[in-house]
């Protein structure tokens, strides 16, 4: 049987992107795609519906509050899926990678697949030295401490949903996907990395784009990997 797979997109002013990422991905393949618009004061809302997506609305600022609000609406649908993905709205990964994404799941029973940029191809200058820097110096803090082998914190990726409810995600900014990582090796679910492609986004991030994005993220992230422990 082919699995259930409803995607979560996250999407704070994002109206020039969300589009080209709803259309990129494969509709064979998914039974729903969530767009959380997440406080946008542009027509990210409206350019979603436009392209076939559910969009509900979370007014509280922060990467894991729209992801969290997205599981919830999933929680409460009657058809549960097998598989959720995470994207970001702002065109950098690759939607069309999916198939390639969901695969170790579907063919190899991993609970957890993160696209790592590191591994695959990255155009330059889609990812800032201090991003570059700030991943490397996670992903070895977590391979230290936590024994578990990641190269990357990448936004896209799979894990199965009976696994994302058993991980309990609590983080409402930028700790989200680090923790999710960190409870995968804590609670010895099944991991994997795939190589994914990576582009510079649509528009300005909100994060690396500015110095104090940077500095907040960074200081969460490390935050994050050493509340765990």
């Amino acid at each position: 049987m082919r699995p259930v797979i409803k995607v979560i997109i996250p999407a704070f002013n994002e109206e020039n992107s969300i589009g080209k990422v709803l259309d990129d991905l494969p509709k064979d393949l998914v039974q729903e795609i969530v767009v959380v618009n997440n406080a946008s004061t542009d027509k990210t809302a409206l350019a979603a519906k436009n392209h076939g997506a559910t969009v509900i609305h979370e007014n509280r600022k922060g990467y894991g509050s729209a992801c969290l609000k997205g599981i919830n609406y999933i929680k409460a649908q009657q058809l549960k899926p097998n598989i959720v993905v995470f994207i970001d709205a702002d065109y950098s990964d690759h939607p069309e990678e999916l198939p390639q994404l969901i695969n170790p799941i579907v063919k190899d029973g991993v609970d957890l697949v993160i696209g790592s940029r590191a591994l695959g191809a990255r155009e330059k200058g889609a990812m800032t030295p201090q991003q570059i820097f700030g991943n490397w110096l996670a992903a070895r803090l977590v391979r230290l401490l936590y024994r578990t082998h990641f190269t990357d914190l990448g936004p896209f990726r799979a894990i199965k949903y009976e696994k994302l409810l058993e991980i309990e995600m609590k983080d409402k900014d930028f700790g989200w996907t680090v923790e999710m990582q960190l409870k995968a090796a804590k609670y010895h679910l099944k991991c994997a990395e795939i190589p994914v492609t990576y582009r510079r986004r649509v528009g300005v991030s909100k994060i690396s784009g500015t110095v104090k994005g940077t500095i907040m993220a960074g200081y969460k992230i490390i935050w994050t990997i050493f509340k765990y422990l």
